[in-house]
């Protein structure tokens, strides 16, 4: 059996906390983390939400790096971030299994760590 960290839930939910990442830096120049409910809502239609934020990613990312100085570094880390973390391969337009969606929430918390730890005082 593969470890969580190598399962596609655990990187959708790494991808979903890049796609938050940058939407927080344009919005309000740092990053919040999700409520449970969010949570909850993006397992149950992961592909969904993620061509909802996609559709606007690219002027998210401009929008942060007008912010300039570490907003906008920052963005550019989360925005190259979300390149590499969609899986190559068609997503699943289907809802995960709860399994999964435990695995999505560790992959989003790994991620929202480390952007804690990199962008100190950018992440909430």
């Amino acid at each position: 059996m593969g470890k969580v960290e190598d399962g596609r839930p655990y990187r959708w939910g790494r991808l979903y906390a890049g796609l938050r990442a940058v939407r927080g830096f344009a919005s309000a120049g740092r990053v919040a983390p999700v409520t449970a409910r969010e949570l909850k809502d993006t397992a149950g239609r992961p592909r969904a939400v993620f061509e909802g934020y996609l559709r606007t990613t690219g002027l998210d990312v401009l929008a942060a790096r007008e912010r300039g100085g570490a907003v906008a570094e920052a963005a550019a880390d989360a925005f190259a971030d979300v390149a590499r973390l969609i899986p190559p391969g068609a997503m699943s337009r289907g809802n995960l299994t709860r399994s999964e969606a435990e695995h999505f929430r560790q992959g989003y918390e790994a991620q929202l760590a480390e952007y804690r730890k990199a962008w100190e005082g950018l992440v909430d």
